[in-house]
């Protein structure tokens, strides 16, 4: 058995990151928003440290649970997740802005809603 209260913790910050960066998306209409202005690659940048975190957070969840309690929640290619987080960190001055973006458009709100659904049941 893994430490809950932990759990819950990390859960939490993926959470609220996760929400961060659906409301700093919410002004980009296209990934043109995230490279034609310097505002904009500060958006990008902040939202690639948010990814970073999440799938830091991610392996850090795999690792106090054993990786027993993601594979229960098949919403979200948790494995593609992680690796987000290795391509952004490890690659970054090559950081693709069209992937990016639809990683925000199509994959955040169902990591959010996964999220908070594991929560409630941990509850």
């Amino acid at each position: 058995m893994y430490d809950k209260d932990l759990v819950l913790e990390v859960l939490g910050q993926i959470r609220t990151a996760s929400q961060t960066i659906l409301d700093r998306f919410k002004s980009i209409k296209g990934v043109s928003d995230f490279t034609d202005s310097s505002a904009g690659r500060e958006k990008l940048d902040s939202i690639c440290m948010l990814l970073i975190v999440i799938g830091e957070s991610l392996k850090k969840l795999d690792k106090i649970s054993q990786g027993s309690l993601l594979p229960k929640y098949s919403q979200i290619d948790w494995k593609k997740a992680k690796g987000l987080r290795d391509i952004i960190s490890h690659q970054y001055f090559d950081v693709n802005a069209e992937a990016i973006f639809d990683v925000c458009k199509t994959k955040i709100k169902t990591l959010f809603d996964t999220i908070s659904n594991i929560i409630e049941d941990l509850k």
